[in-house]
């Protein structure tokens, strides 16, 4: 099988530009680590079954719960627990790693126009 491949994140963020559409850069023990660049404000939801995992890169990113805001910068992370209702944001572009079950939806169980079908590994 061999030594596993280095994966570089600054390489891998530069082959997209485009927001809210993450990009599965490994597996690991049932989870996706997926690579994302966000700005604007995404949608409120909620993942029934499976906590969410932020690792801000680079940037200034908040998620929106009911009850109050977290707002994280680089090298930050936030673990949203599963069944709780939050919408990321960010005012300017930032760059972050998330960490969540393999083929979970983006929006979880709350499609709308962000939910991406199938998420591009690269």
């Amino acid at each position: 099988m061999g030594a596993p491949a280095v994966i570089n994140f600054a390489d891998k963020l530069g082959q997209f530009s485009d927001h809210w559409n993450p990009r599965i850069v490994a597996n690991y023990n049932g989870n996706e680590l997926r690579l994302v660049k966000v700005q604007g404000d995404f949608t409120w939801h909620a993942h029934e079954e499976t906590d969410e995992l932020f690792i801000v890169l680079s940037g200034e990113f908040g998620i929106e719960f009911r009850d109050g805001v977290r707002r994280l910068g680089p090298g930050e992370m936030i673990v949203v627990p599963k069944g709780t209702e939050h919408r990321p944001f960010a005012e300017a572009e930032a760059q972050l790693l998330i960490v969540d079950r393999e083929g979970e939806p983006n929006t979880g169980m709350n499609p709308s126009e962000r939910t991406r079908a199938q998420l591009e590994a690269i």
